[in-house]
């Protein structure tokens, strides 16, 4: 389906003031506001961009031109056409909180933990949102922009694993 289309079904379910659109190369870009994030995804999986193929994010905090601090990027596949399309959304200090994806592809889970691990974001209605990259004693989020790059010394209260104990 041409990307035009897809906006125009888009508008057509939702209106197009909820919404824009940008392309460049092969990349197609919708940018959707975090509270309707979930049933614009649930809608485009109905128009068969059935494979969540990543999700990313970013903290845009040192960018002057930036008007929010988080942006989480979902990239979709059309499995039976190879289409692709990039949903984008922004959340904000201090509770940057989305909806988690989980429901509607299970691929979601680990990559929501990593975004959840990284930078703070919470994706509600996740069933085990926890860590997964760096210890539950760890208390900060180490790709956000104002983390010092030296640590803030939350390494003294890791436990200590020997050989012996392995």
């Amino acid at each position: 389906m041409p990307f035009d289309e897809i906006c125009q079904s888009l508008r057509d379910r939702f209106g197009g003031e909820c919404f824009t659109r940008s392309e460049f190369r092969d990349n197609r870009r919708i940018h959707v506001a975090a509270d309707r994030l979930f049933e614009f995804m649930a809608f485009l999986k109905e128009q068969g961009f059935d494979q969540l193929a990543e999700l990313g994010a970013a903290d845009y905090l040192k960018y002057p031109s930036a008007r929010d601090r988080y942006g989480i990027w979902y990239i979709l596949v059309n499995t039976i056409t190879g289409e692709r399309l990039i949903a984008k959304t922004f959340v904000n200090d201090p509770d940057p909180a989305v909806a988690s994806m989980f429901p509607l592809w299970k691929g979601a889970d680990w990559m929501e933990r990593e975004a959840y691990d990284m930078y703070g974001i919470v994706f509600e209605g996740h069933p085990d949102l926890r860590r997964i990259l760096l210890p539950e004693e760890f208390t900060s989020y180490p790709l956000r922009k104002d983390y010092p790059l030296r640590g803030r010394g939350e390494r003294h209260n890791f436990p200590v694993i020997t050989r012996a104990e392995s």
